[in-house]
């Protein structure tokens, strides 16, 4: 076998990148079968803009498609496939062979909250249109789906999770669509389909969302006994102190253990209408200075976007704090509750050790639950904890 995402996976388990892993190694056969089911298969829907005269596409801001295959292109679409299984077990890394090497034009990786974030602005901007009908929203699913079908018609998505009962009640009806045109989804998760919004609001209405879920994604568990992420952590410092080249290092060589010396890129986060700008992220770790997080005028909603993207954070330049610097030390604090409640893992780059960050101010006594999160964060219980995206 010389292509495909097991021929990669095998390629760095001959170079010792990788360890044996029976659980991984039939993850990656499983996305071996769907690699070859794709290169056969050409969507129904691909046809359809040429049909339509294009209108939907070019109201999207989307170009030509391609005309409507040939009789002999398998127009069924290939089941999907949705891996789940704790933290740090390889689901990611696996999609990422996966995603590189399947034999589709039109594909796109995303983080599942970035996603969603997605789908309520396009949404709303197509409220904003005036072209709603009685009926509300849902009027725009069916084409905001072919939207997203023009765009790509594998999509995999990250961190597959959900947590509101907003976007609970849309993705039934989306996902719908997407199937119907004939897009395949690929998933990762720390949940299993029967664990998605569980004890949610209205989570009755939820329940046909799943059973879709399973009867168009081939459901695999990946929860082997070795926790990868928790092994490159393992003698990683979590908090340096005090600022200078020795932390600049450490922090440098961390996020390159993280990420498997990935190239970082800038990116943001669209929240509320608002972009966030992220310097450095890779691999689901992002590396962001302190001035950039809390000398901006964040809010809570801001972090909790960091906090369900990302499942590592590291933070340079935090300074020791007078009471001058309140806004800032409040900033922190909120930072610092939304990545502890999401077990977002964090290392610190600071001046001074937590307990000597804001000694004495305002929020001063508030800021002593902050002290304690930061050195409860350190903690291994705290680290094999699952993110909750």
């Amino acid at each position: 076998m010389t292509e495909g995402p097991l021929s990669l996976y095998r390629a760095r388990r001959g170079t010792g990148t990788l360890r044996p892993d029976p659980d991984q190694e039939l993850a990656a056969e499983k996305f071996q079968s769907l690699y070859h089911a794709l290169k056969g298969y050409q969507p129904q829907a691909a046809g359809e803009a040429k049909a339509a005269g294009g209108g939907w596409l070019e109201r999207f801001g989307l170009g030509r498609r391609r005309a409507t295959p040939s009789p002999e292109v398998a127009t069924t679409a290939p089941q999907g496939l949705y891996l789940y299984g704790g933290v740090g077990r390889g689901k990611s890394m696996l999609m990422d062979l996966f995603f590189d090497s399947a034999p589709v034009d039109r594909k796109r990786r995303v983080h599942f909250h970035e996603f969603m974030l997605e789908v309520h602005q396009r949404i709303h901007d197509h409220r904003q249109s005036g072209k709603v009908k009685a009926g509300g929203a849902d009027d725009s699913l069916p084409e905001l789906a072919r939207a997203l079908a023009g765009e790509a018609w594998l999509l995999c998505f990250d961190e597959f999770h959900v947590t509101n009962v907003v976007d609970a009640m849309i993705l039934g009806r989306l996902f719908t669509h997407l199937f119907e045109l004939g897009v395949v989804v690929v998933a990762t998760s720390n949940w299993p389909p029967d664990m998605l919004y569980k004890d949610g609001l209205q989570r009755d209405l939820f329940l046909p969302f799943i059973a879709l879920l399973k009867d168009k994604l081939d459901v695999l568990s990946l929860d082997g006994p070795t926790d990868y992420r928790l092994d490159r952590l393992k003698g990683q410092p979590i908090y340096h102190h005090p600022l200078g080249a020795a932390a600049d290092r450490a922090m440098a060589d961390t996020f390159a253990t993280l990420t498997g010396g990935a190239t970082p890129d800038p990116t943001h986060l669209t929240v509320q209408g608002r972009r966030v700008e992220i310097a450095r992220a890779a691999k689901g770790v992002a590396w962001v200075g302190f001035q950039d997080m809390c000398g901006k005028p964040l809010g809570a909603a801001d972090y909790l976007a960091i906090a369900t993207h990302f499942h590592t954070l590291l933070i340079d330049g935090v300074p020791t704090m007078k009471d001058e610097m309140r806004n800032e030390a409040k900033r922190f604090m909120t930072l610092i509750d939304a990545l502890y409640e999401h077990r977002v893992n964090l290392m610190i780059a600071a001046e001074g050790p937590p307990e000597r960050l804001y000694p004495e101010g305002t929020h001063a006594f508030e800021f002593e639950r902050t002290v304690s999160r930061l050195m409860e964060m350190q903690a291994e219980d705290y680290l094999k904890s699952p993110h909750l995206a």
